[in-house]
């Protein structure tokens, strides 16, 4: 019937498609996708078309034929009574679009009102009503069509959430959204047009059919009513219902009752009074300032409305000046309110986008008579306002980023304008006009297009600022300045500068601060600018550097080629000097004549000493940095000095002078890791010891235990890192001294124990001790402030534990620890901790047989530092999709946790799902990091991450080929490979600082890039994933590399910027060739990176290549059998396999690392986003090894399902393939105040702030199913022991989880393989899709999965895209299409009646607008009974 009713009403809806009729509904299996609103009010509509048709009124409601034909072939998926959105398209809308890649869809959403509170104050509980409407048109189809079509006036465009602006008549949507979407980095034209038809677009551009209302901004631009006013404090005057309003700064109350035609009273309120009356209800007194104060009482009828005003009016009068701010508002013109308002003197209307025309427009604004400052920034203005000339009063004026070509004349008028602000604008020339400005003192020109000084600025003597950094000056003339004596203060950054030149030696000598960083300047002689005091000339590409010394205070010259650095006469007034990252072989003899140097900057050079003893014996330097050089000595000190700071790591030194810390009495920092030291100086020549030393980092040298006795001295010592050294020990009377100390590293040593003695360190909230040979656990867990314990890789066999743990433990990681057995009373102790780490304890099956065989191996280490949040995230998979591939990722979100979680639970099903389309390296890669921004939806309006996705694969579809590895990155994440011991960087560097290119687009874009080089003051970073608000300047697109691997490739690492900041690749290399393990390489990595003084978050992932000549990694078989280890006793087996399927013995290898978290008990273990875990029971006994196979000669069966042909002969055990990754969530803040923690609980995360992190794979590990008997596959037997299932959700009572999956459990309880649903990304995973792109499997079969973070039920955060609800469609074409439309529709073949059975494969249909997804099983290869049917793949948007 459903094939009936489409072939009878064809006409019908072709019809609806030209009239743009109002239809209900939601998406058939071939049904246009018009319905938006949440799925259980698309179910209801569902049920009742009738009554849905019955509901139309008004034009539209003759075609309620064309509902039917939309809603057709309806599903129910499973019990959630929702329908299972395919497409939004029919058929026929299809076959239109794909006609022409111009051709595409506008969503046009309807305004969304706020509900108006009860009387009562509370807040409403209905909910924002939107109407989505799908326009069919092409790029050429303007705003005016569009308008004359649906009969509207006007449309709007918002762009990542934020403004919303008015369209002009002739710009055309669609082209608009192509537009975007190339800009952002997509260049296929069939996939624009696919793109923008998404639903998670809308959260980067969205069109309104009205202005949207926000009933808060309304508040803060306008509040009025009518309400019971009486005038004075005496009893004198009657109460009145008069016209109430506050606007501006003032109370404005109407003579007549509802009319403002009669007399206006105004009330100027700032400085006033507003004050509760408490003899009546809800009623406020506002006064006025000064001795003439007028007083008015306003009754308010509500709770909600006095609250409103009171909170708005106590804003204006705690004011000191009578500011309007306006900014950020959409506004088009000023509030005609505002203008009764005659005391503003300040007003700011940034952000914008303010009209000439209108009763509030620009025009009107001189009727302003006291206005002083206006600010009309960011207003898209395209032309300089002349009326703004007439404003006479004005002294400051703002018109920055208006794309401004030229200043017109009338600017002279402004005769008492002091501050003039033309940032981000094209200009090039100024007019002579701007000379008459005599008060003018600060001009700003940064970011244009001048190409020289203007001349005009001769004649502006009190300006004393020149700002123009960003503009195209590649010359500077010194005798330009001589004429321009009135400015000391240059600011000519990021230029492109290539000359300072002097053509005679006129002397410069009122410039006292020049900025030229970020130039192309090779050489530069300031020695005439004589008066020079700061100067910064970072980022160049100078090789001699010249200056006078008569009065300079501060030199940055850092990231040069400078060999020497000439200043005469010796500067005696200088106080900090910057040189590092140059090629300096000596210091200059003056630098130790400087009699004020307080800070010296000199690492990354190439001395090899130090100036005799002269600059260590100072009096005036306080901190020396003189780290990775090549020193081999340290001058002795010969007298006290105040040095407080001393960084001496990464040089030669095998001594310290004796008399360090005998002299430096006030040293409190002292660095020294990654030397040759054997001893320290002790710090004093008696007991007592009057050092100060509070940080000291003695990691990467050659020290022995006999170091620990020197310590003691230091009893402020709150810092001490000692890692990887020679030490066997620590004296345990000598750890004792050290009651200060807050954070100590040890790892890395060949420790045996702990002193028990650390239990004196009450302060101690950090103990690092991993890769040494610990095998008793040390007594720490006592200690009140402890924090963070971290044991890894060491020889633990048990733990011994108090009563009671302190309340501050939040990290405990063990893993490493072959040996160590725990009991559910130690389990149950850690059930506060928001972290722990521990190994799978597991037996050798033919899973890990599988998993040893891929020629890779994988470690990974995080580490937060100093921040109370980790917000770094790891991607790890060994086993990637259906055969030996890899996926390695790394994502830094700098202050954020929310963006790079959500990219580690969705990027690898997006790649997965882009591999499908496309096997071109640029095109998947690309394709993968624009949709993953997209993906990100409200959380990448505002927040961003840094990313790195690797991505290992066999050059062809040829099995046997080589492998290759393709890498993608934005921002500052980087990948390096060692190839002969070589470091081969993979990765480019997007940042300002690091990318010519980048820096230049971005300037030619606009944007306003601070003195600290990021981006509107944001990030240093010009790709990003996320921060789409930044857009242009900020994009998602990647760059991306492939590197063919080969046998002299020994392995991979991955990290982010904090690590590469401190640990040069060639280092990174080294370290990891000298430990081999990936876990303690990745672990070693981090520890090194905190040495050498990393505060922020680190991340590193180790991958150990092992590719052969012919990639094989074949064992021979082995028909011996081995015994299985021991099970670990004290955890319970929650599966027992059922007598007839002995293919449920479930296992991971001991290698991977599991986070256990809980909310009421250690061992109520769930895993988070998708991931996948399951309960082993213990076994005894012997097991026959399998063959050990490679991805050139696979295994014969998998996931317990025979293959034809196989040499088997009894039941294989069903297989997991283990995939670690790192899921983490925690309930901390981001800095910024945007985490989504701030907002309703999620469902599904743990409540109480705990962590959760399982080794598991979330992402899309597709699996390959293959062929067997023809039969159905034998339900799982499955105990449930200590499960429980409230809501749908299993809960584990008193069991710990201690094996994980790379997707879901294979053999399949009670269902046909045919009947399970398909994830679109991984095309093999049986689950449903989360919003966030998790991969779960359904809540009703009986496998080992816990959904642990559902789709939260909530109106706003980062999960919902879009923002607002979407409940209703309407389909329009334009006049100008329907001719070509009708032409379409007249062309199509009548559809065949009757039932219709799948016969077409999806790989058939078209790749945009059907699924664009191939199938993901060949029909020969999928097990059932009778004829194999071709499996449809269903398609779940996300975004709701």
């Amino acid at each position: 019937m459903a094939m009936e009713d489409e072939d009878n009403n064809a006409e019908v809806a072709a019809t609806n498609v030209r009239t743009g009729i109002k239809r209900g509904g939601d998406v058939g299996d071939n049904g246009a996708c018009i319905d938006r609103q949440p799925d259980t009010v698309v179910h209801q509509a569902g049920l009742n078309q009738t009554a849905g048709r019955g509901s139309r009124s008004g034009p539209g409601a003759h075609a309620a034929t064309g509902i039917r034909v939309l809603k057709r072939n309806m599903k129910r998926n499973g019990s959630r009574s929702c329908v299972t959105r395919k497409t939004r398209f029919g058929s026929r809308e299809r076959d239109w679009l794909k006609g022409d890649t111009q051709r595409g869809c506008v969503c046009l959403y309807g305004g969304t009102v706020d509900p108006q509170p009860p009387a009562s104050g509370t807040q409403a509980s209905s909910t924002p009503q939107t109407d989505l409407q799908l326009v069919l048109c092409s790029t050429s189809t303007t705003v005016e069509e569009l308008c004359a079509q649906k009969k509207g006036h006007a449309l709007y465009v918002q762009l990542h959430g934020d403004l919303v602006r008015r369209l002009d008549p002739s710009e055309r949507p669609l082209q608009m959204v192509y537009d975007y979407l190339a800009s952002m980095g997509y260049a296929d034209p069939v996939r624009v047009q696919q793109e923008a038809a998404n639903s998670d677009l809308s959260c980067l551009i969205r069109f309104y059919s009205e202005r949207p209302v926000n009933a808060d901004q309304q508040e803060r631009t306008l509040l009025k009513g009518v309400f019971s006013v009486r005038k004075g404090k005496t009893q004198l005057h009657k109460w009145a219902e008069r016209q109430v309003i506050l606007c501006g700064t003032c109370l404005i109350v109407a003579s007549v009752k509802d009319s403002l035609t009669g007399k206006m009273h105004i009330l100027p309120l700032v400085g006033g009074k507003v004050e509760e009356v408490k003899r009546r209800q809800h009623c406020l007194m506002f006064s006025s300032a000064g001795s003439q104060a007028q007083t008015y009482f306003v009754n308010f009828d509500t709770l909600a409305d006095y609250q409103r005003w009171h909170r708005q009016a106590s804003k204006v009068v705690s004011q000191t000046v009578s500011l309007v701010d306006l900014s950020c508002y959409s506004l088009e013109a000023v509030p005609e309110y505002l203008f009764y308002s005659q005391d503003i003197t300040h007003l700011n209307l940034r952000h914008n986008f303010m009209s000439l025309q209108g009763p509030g427009g620009l025009l009107n604004l001189p009727r302003f008579s006291q206005l002083k400052s206006l600010n009309l920034s960011h207003n898209r203005l395209g032309v300089f306002p002349e009326c703004v000339c007439e404003i006479l009063t004005l002294t400051e004026l703002n018109l920055s980023c208006n794309s401004l070509h030229a200043i017109p004349l009338q600017i002279g008028n402004l005769q008492s304008l002091q501050t003039l602000s033309l940032d981000g604008n094209h200009l090039s020339s100024l007019p002579d006009e701007m000379g008459g400005l005599f008060q003018l003192n600060s001009l700003g020109l940064s970011f244009n297009s001048f190409s020289h000084v203007p001349a005009v600025l001769e004649r502006l003597s009190v300006v004393d600022k020149l700002a123009m950094a960003g503009n195209r000056v590649e010359s500077l003339d010194l005798c330009t300045l001589v004429r321009m004596s009135h400015l000391k203060n240059i600011d000519l950054r990021l230029n492109g500068l290539r000359w300072v030149k002097s053509e005679n030696l006129e002397v410069v000598s009122q410039v006292t601060q020049l900025d030229l960083r970020d130039n192309c300047l090779e050489s530069l002689d300031l020695g005439s600018v004589c008066n020079l005091e700061t100067l910064h000339c970072q980022r160049n590409q100078l090789g001699t550097l010249t200056l006078s010394g008569f009065t300079l205070r501060m030199l940055h010259a850092s990231s040069n080629r400078l060999t020497t650095v000439n200043i005469y006469p010796v500067p005696n007034q200088l106080t900090h000097m910057d040189l590092s990252q140059n090629l300096l072989e000596y210091l200059p003899d003056w630098v130790c004549d400087c009699r004020k140097i307080e800070m010296l900057d000199i690492t990354r050079n190439l001395l090899s000493e130090l100036p005799s003893s002269r600059l260590l014996n100072s009096l005036s330097l306080r901190k020396l940095l003189t780290g990775y050089n090549r020193l081999q000595r340290v001058p002795e000190l010969l007298d006290h000095v105040p040095l407080e700071a001393l960084d001496l790591q990464h040089n030669m030194l095998a001594e310290l002078p004796e008399s360090l810390f005998l002299k430096a009495l006030n040293l409190k920092y002292l660095n020294v890791s990654a030397n040759a030291l054997e001893s320290i100086p002790p710090s004093s020549q008696s007991e007592e010891s009057l050092s100060t030393l509070q940080e000291l980092y003695l990691t990467e040298n050659n020290l022995s235990e006999n170091c620990g006795a020197l310590l003691i001295g230091h009893q402020n010592l709150r810092i001490l890192h000692i890692a990887y050294n020679q030490l066997l020990s620590f004296p345990a009377s000598k750890l004792s001294k050290l009651e200060l100390l807050e954070e100590l590293n040890l790892s890395g040593n060949n420790l045996k124990t702990i002193p028990s003695t650390v239990s004196s360190c009450k302060r101690l909230h950090t103990l690092i001790a991993h890769s040494n040979h610990i095998s008793v656990f040390p007594e720490i867990l006592n200690l009140p402030e402890i924090k963070l314990v971290d044991l890894s890789c060491n020889e633990l066999t048990e733990i011994q534990l108090p009563d009671s743990l302190p309340a501050t433990l939040q990290e405990l990681d063990l893993t490493g620890n072959s040996s160590l057995m725990l009991e559910h009373k130690t389990l149950n102790l850690f059930s506060h901790i928001t972290t722990l780490k521990l190994d799978q304890k597991s037996t050798t099956t033919a899973g890990d047989s599988l998993s040893a065989s891929t020629p890779w191996k994988h470690g990974y280490s995080e580490m937060s530092g100093q921040r109370n949040k980790l917000c770094v995230s790891v991607l790890a998979v060994d086993h990637f999709r259906d055969s030996v591939e890899a996926c390695y990722g790394i994502f830094d979100g700098d202050r954020n946790e929310e963006v790079p979680r959500l990219l580690q639970c969705t990027m690898g099903d997006v790649l997965c799902e882009e591999l499908q389309h496309s096997s071109v390296d640029s095109v998947y890669m690309c394709n993968t990091f624009l949709t993953s921004h997209r993906k990100l939806g409200m959380a990448g309006q505002k927040l961003g991450a840094s990313g790195l996705l690797c991505y290992i694969h066999h050059e062809t579809s040829d099995p046997g080929a080589s492998f290759s590895l393709t890498v993608a990155n934005v921002g500052t994440c980087q990948a390096v490979l060692c190839r002969n011991g070589q470091p081969v960087p993979l990765s480019k560097v997007y940042s300002l600082e690091n990318c010519t290119e980048e820096m230049e687009r971005v300037k030619v874009s606009k944007a306003i890039i601070t003195e600290d080089n990021k981006v509107s003051g944001v990030t240093c970073c010009s790709r990003l994933l996320g921060c789409s608000y930044l857009s242009p300047w900020v994009l998602p697109k990647p760059w991306v590399h492939t590197e063919p691997l080969c046998s002299q490739d020994e392995f991979l690492i991955l990290g982010n910027r904090a690590l590469f900041e401190r640990v040069s690749y060639q280092e990174a290399v080294c370290t990891v060739q000298a430990v081999r393990d990936p876990r303690a390489a990745a672990k070693k990595l981090c520890s090194l990176a905190q040495s050498y003084g990393c505060k922020d978050n680190i991340g590193a992932v180790v991958v150990s290549l092992h590719i052969g000549e012919d990639s094989c990694t074949c064992e021979p078989p082995v028909t011996t059998t081995e015994p299985r280890g021991p099970a670990p006793a004290p955890v319970p087996a929650s599966v027992i396999p059922g007598p007839s399927d002995p293919a449920t013995n479930l296992s991971s290898s001991s290698g991977i690392v599991t986070e256990f978290s809980s909310e009421t008990s250690a061992s109520e273990i769930g895993s988070e986003a998708g991931s996948t875990a399951s309960d082993e029971p213990p076994s005894s006994g012997t097991v026959t090894r399998p063959e050990r196979r490679c991805s050139l000669h696979p295994a014969t069966t998998l996931c317990g399902i025979m293959v034809p042909g196989s040499g088997g002969t009894g039941p294989h055990p069903g297989l997991f393939q283990q995939q670690p990754s790192s899921t983490t969530f925690s309930s901390n803040q981001s800095d910024n105040g945007l985490d989504s923690d701030d907002e309703a609980p999620l469902e599904g995360v743990i409540s109480n702030g705990s962590k959760l992190e399982v080794e598991v794979d979330i992402h899309c590990c597709a699996f390959q199913l293959r062929s067997g008997p023809h039969e159905s596959p034998k339900d799982l037997d499955f105990e449930k022991r200590g499960f429980d299932h409230p809501g749908g959700k299993m809960r584990r009572q008193n069991s710990v989880v201690v094996s994980a999956t790379n997707g879901c459990l294979l053999a399949v309880c009670g269902r046909e393989i045919a009947d399970l649903k398909k994830s679109p990304s991984t095309s093999s995973l049986f689950g449903k899709k989360l919003s966030n792109g998790s991969v779960v499997a359904p809540e009703d079969s009986h496998n080992l999965i816990e959904v642990a973070l559902e789709a939260p039920k909530k109106k706003s955060g980062y999960f919902t895209a879009p923002a607002q609800q979407d409940p209703e469609d309407q389909l329009i074409v334009p006049p100008s299409l329907e001719q070509e439309v009708r032409e379409q529709l007249r062309g199509q073949s009548p559809l065949v009646s009757g039932p219709s059975a799948p016969t077409t494969p999806s790989s058939l249909k078209d790749p945009v607008w059907d699924h664009p997804h191939p199938p993901a099983f060949p029909s020969s290869l999928v097990p059932g009974p009778g004829p194999t049917p071709i499996l449809q793949q269903e398609v779940y948007d996300t975004a709701l």
